[in-house]
């Protein structure tokens, strides 16, 4: 594995006036004959430091208040009183984009799974009310091809301008053996906080509160590995015509980027009366919504109140899927749930929208057994409009 400079860090000396002073202080007869080399091994230092220039301008023009100094060393820096912050929690996830990445791979469509990457942690954050300030990205390959990497590392970018944190550091690691032609990982790291006083523990919430959902922008980064498999049962090529897309192909279609909530849920939680948020991953509602809930209170959906996304029903259907498995799997067409205050509501859905949300009203709070639970009732993937 070789150790590539985070993305964003300068250099500390010019690099090529440093190879030539180490090179010169070797006998002659060594300078003359190198023998084997990094790049021998499959290592190419020079493709590493090609793709961490190439990224230097995206990492910063995601700098934000508290990482906008000069960064260099091996460490990266931010500065809470500058981002405003007087009590501060910090609030920290680490997520990856998971077998989302095969798609990216097989389609070489590279643009959106760093979108993803910064989703799957700022989301995770937003949902204790804290706000994402920095992020810190890991991209593993067999073999680096500066062109993927840029690709990525611009979708990450993306993601934290979303997302309002900055790229502050990253590795780039080049490691032959260890995957596949073609093939890489990403996981990511980030770090947000909140003032003490406005962390959200979901112990608020209560017997009547409203639940709200989020429309989300597809099957975001979960449940890829039953996605390839219905693919592959389908025939269906990447390049194909998406059978719920008209206009997308198949691939495109499949790896629209998740839905990232942080500064619509920032917007909502200074409206007033939000209790809780339950970002929906893996599990989907009746798996993550019980995770914000305290005992004795129970979450009923009505799958009636929102629409369903098309490519749930091909999904289904393709695949034999059975809808509780649909449920428990995928996020059928809601990214982020809300518990609010009934009297808030309005004001919170008004944030939303006003954020750029498409907001349903879905379900409320009531009594339940000891342990939370989530119903989710009136489930049907072909409903394309929410019942009147």
């Amino acid at each position: 594995m070789v150790q590539l400079r985070p993305p964003g860090f300068r250099r500390g000396r010019d690099t090529t006036l440093a190879k030539e002073a180490a090179i010169s202080s070797f006998p002659e007869s060594d300078r003359n004959n190198p023998g084997l080399s990094y790049r021998d091994a499959g290592v190419d230092i020079d493709a590493g430091d090609a793709l961490v220039e190439a990224i230097k301008p995206l990492a910063r023009s995601t700098m934000r208040p508290g990482a906008d100094t000069e960064l260099g060393g091996f460490g990266a820096l931010f500065d809470l009183r500058a981002a405003g912050f007087e009590d501060p929690i910090l609030v920290s996830s680490t997520d990856g984009v998971g077998t989302k990445l095969k798609i990216a791979i097989e389609t070489g469509i590279h643009d959106f799974v760093g979108i993803d990457l910064v989703a799957m942690c700022a989301n995770d954050l937003v949902v204790q009310g804290a706000e994402p300030l920095l992020f810190l990205d890991y991209f593993a390959t067999g073999r680096l091809s500066v062109e993927a990497g840029r690709a990525i590392v611009a979708g990450i970018a993306e993601g934290c301008r979303q997302a309002g944190c900055a790229l502050i550091g990253g590795e780039t690691a080049e490691m032959p053996g260890m995957y596949a032609k073609g093939d890489y990982d990403l996981a990511g790291f980030c770090v947000g906080a909140a003032e003490r006083a406005n962390i959200l523990t979901g112990r608020t919430i209560a017997a009547g509160d409203a639940v709200l959902g989020l429309a989300s922008s597809g099957v975001h980064s979960n449940g890829f590995s039953l996605v390839r498999k219905i693919v592959e049962k389908s025939r269906l090529a990447w390049t194909d015509a998406a059978p719920f897309a008209p206009g997308k192909t198949l691939g495109e279609a499949l790896i629209a980027p998740t839905r990232i909530y942080v500064k619509p849920c920032l917007a909502a939680i200074a409206a007033g009366g939000v209790a809780g948020f339950a970002h929906i991953t893996g599990g989907g509602m009746t798996e993550n919504v019980p995770r914000v809930l305290p005992k004795g209170l129970h979450a009923a959906i009505d799958a009636r109140r929102f629409p369903v996304p098309p490519v749930f029903a091909w999904l289904a259907e393709t695949g034999g899927v059975a809808l509780p498995e649909m449920l428990r799997t995928f996020n059928c067409g809601i990214g982020m749930v809300a518990v609010v205050k009934p009297a808030a509501a309005a004001a919170v859905t008004a944030a939303f929208e006003a954020a750029g949300e498409t907001v349903y009203a879905i379900g409320s709070i009531e009594p339940g057994a000891d342990e939370p639970t989530c119903r989710v009732e009136n489930f049907d993937p072909h409903r394309a409009e929410p019942a009147a």
